[in-house]
């Protein structure tokens, strides 16, 4: 077991696929605890969809250039696309031009449809997207990793670095507003840094499961802490935990890294809703005072039943039990 296990750290291969999950996990539920605070947690689905198109337009460019391989400029593509997409549907909501579920219903369809027509022009099928719908780790290359560091990098730059104006722009847009803050330019940033976290993890779980990661470790984190900031804390170590953890399990095993890591994620989810349940049942209630200002003529014990009689004081002088 030790052997296999410094087999897998030692493969170069694994060693750049386990760095990317890494980064991956850390910096997806920072952008998806946004997310959630405001709502919008398939947001990260909607310009997951656009990416697509991204992904076809760049290897539509990259086979007219004569490139190999032809999907060089695929990711680069897939920025591009998501960004420009993501900023579409922010200043869609903040015109109220139409509603949020709506637009991005435009972005799912449009963006399948646009990836779909773009790849058949450029000489491909819609097997060759398959790899970035479901992702494809195994196929990171040395270049991969590097825009991954470096758009993961941006990502924690601009989620930790403007967490307490962005905090308050998600919690309450109008107080925000009436605070000095720039709430466009804020709303902005966050719909750019989902785009780049769409993007960042495509290679790890694909396009049609990134929102996941983006949204279950936050579901988790929200069931142990209370605080902004310990829930963006607790979701990021589950996201490096699970990604980290399916990606070791899917060297043994044939099966989808994605998948794998998505299920993880979700079992975990699971696990801890319903422990948290069973702990929530059997702790004591206390009795509740509706009216605590005024002396109780009568003693109630943990259960809420009545206990100890005790003696009352009336108006005349007189006593009496209760």
């Amino acid at each position: 077991m030790i052997s296999e296990l410094t087999a897998m750290l030692t493969d170069p291969l694994m060693q750049r696929a386990l760095l990317a999950a890494i980064l991956v996990g850390v910096s997806a539920p920072v952008v998806g605890t946004y997310l959630v605070q405001r709502r919008l947690a398939l947001l990260g689905d909607g310009i997951g969809h656009v990416a697509l198109t991204g992904v076809a337009l760049g290897w539509l460019v990259g086979a007219a250039m004569g490139l190999v391989p032809a999907d060089v400029l695929a990711i680069p593509g897939a920025v591009v696309a998501a960004v420009i997409g993501a900023v579409a549907i922010e200043i869609v909501r903040e015109r109220g031009r139409t509603s949020g579920d709506l637009a991005l219903a435009l972005l799912f369809y449009g963006g399948i449809a646009g990836g779909v027509l773009l790849i058949g022009i450029a000489g491909g099928s819609s097997g060759s997207l398959m790899q970035y719908l479901f992702g494809s780790i195994s196929t990171v290359t040395t270049a991969d990793l590097v825009l991954t560091v470096v758009l993961s990098a941006v990502i924690l730059l601009v989620g930790l670095g403007l967490r307490a104006a962005l905090f308050s722009v998600s919690q309450d847009e109008e107080f925000a507003r009436a605070s000095g803050l720039p709430v466009r330019a804020l709303n902005i940033a966050v719909a750019v840094v989902a785009a780049l976290t769409v993007t960042v993890a495509m290679r790890v779980v694909g396009l049609l499961l990134v929102s996941a990661l983006m949204i279950v470790p936050v579901a988790v984190a929200q069931l142990l802490t209370r605080s902004f900031r310990r829930t963006m804390l607790v979701a990021s170590v589950v996201g490096v935990v699970v990604c980290v953890a399916g990606l070791t399990i899917t060297y043994w095993y044939y099966l989808s890294p994605g998948a794998m890591i998505v299920v993880l994620a979700l079992g975990v989810y699971l696990v801890i809703s319903l422990g948290r349940a069973v702990v929530v049942r059997r702790r004591p209630h206390p009795a509740h005072d509706p009216h605590p200002d005024i002396p109780d003529d009568l003693e109630l014990d943990a259960t809420g039943r009545p206990g100890k009689a005790t003696t009352t004081t009336g108006p005349g002088g007189d006593t009496c039990n209760a």
